[in-house]
């Protein structure tokens, strides 16, 4: 199968920002056409060969080299294809894309999958902060789509997200699914303060205690119907969600009642 692949010759000693690097771009493109992409290395304008050397043409897959930390909206509005991060990669990793699948082996940088409506992302390290979150000013977040972080996460994971799903492996930051409008966000290693704050609608699953705001309130212990759909939809990701009753239990806590709002936090409680 046809690829390009990118790898990094030069550290930017600023920001590159490179949202050209999308299968969508590359597909058509000739190796020249490639090199001759434009990015822009702080306010000046480069091409895209300054920085990586370029092998392959035409493919919407994509594969890259280097310590990445620098470059940001890599896969940025993508719609097909595949984009391979070997290494740490900036800020706006895969932004607004509605398809295709990303994977990052190595950390990322705030607003991974910002505002996004499809596709996949799949961080093995950390991320930072407000993973598929609403841009400021923007009153919608992440609409679809799954974005898996294997290590930990910072502060608004899945802030104003509307649909979709979020899974952290490890510890998240303050106000995980703030003002949440619909979607879910599954909580390996639970979290902070401040989860769901001021949630209208939505799902928070912990597999660990967390500290709840005084605005939710109990309603019930026990296994939803749908648990074993999310269980399936993960599984197919190497992740396992417990949702048999011999395992255990899932509180329930509802809010916030402080908008108010409908949203839920289920907590697990495993089989002693």
């Amino acid at each position: 199968m046809s690829k390009v692949t990118l790898t990094l010759k030069q550290q930017p000693t600023v920001v590159l920002e490179a949202e050209f690097i999308s299968p969508d771009n590359f597909v058509n493109l000739s190796n020249d056409e490639i090199r001759a992409g434009v990015v822009y290395h702080g306010k000046r304008q480069r091409r895209l060969d300054e920085f990586f050397d370029v092998e392959g043409e035409r493919a919407d897959t994509i594969e890259m080299h280097g310590k990445l930390h620098r470059v940001r909206q890599i896969g940025r509005a993508m719609t097909r294809g595949s984009l391979t991060i070997r290494g740490d990669v900036g800020m706006h990793l895969g932004a607004h894309m509605s398809g295709g699948s990303i994977e990052a082996f190595g950390n990322a940088g705030d607003w991974v999958g910002g505002e996004m409506t499809g596709g996949d992302i799949h961080v093995h390290g950390n991320a930072g902060q407000q993973v598929g979150a609403a841009y400021r000013g923007s009153l919608f977040g992440m609409r679809g789509g799954t974005i898996i972080v294997d290590g930990s996460a910072g502060i608004e994971v899945g802030m104003r997200m509307r649909r979709g799903m979020i899974v952290v492996g490890g510890p998240v930051r303050d106000f995980a699914g703030l003002q949440m409008k619909g979607g879910t966000i599954i909580l390996r290693d639970g979290a902070e303060i401040r989860t769901g704050a001021w949630m209208q609608r939505g799902t928070i699953i912990s597999l660990k205690e967390i500290p709840l705001m005084p605005t939710f309130t109990y309603s019930g212990t026990f296994n939803p119907t749908f648990m074993n759909v999310y269980a399936n939809h993960v599984a197919k990701r190497g992740i396992d969600l417990p949702y048999l009753a011999d395992q255990g239990a899932y509180t329930r806590y509802a809010g916030d009642r402080a908008v108010p709002g409908k949203g839920e936090i289920l907590v697990w409680q495993p089989t002693a």
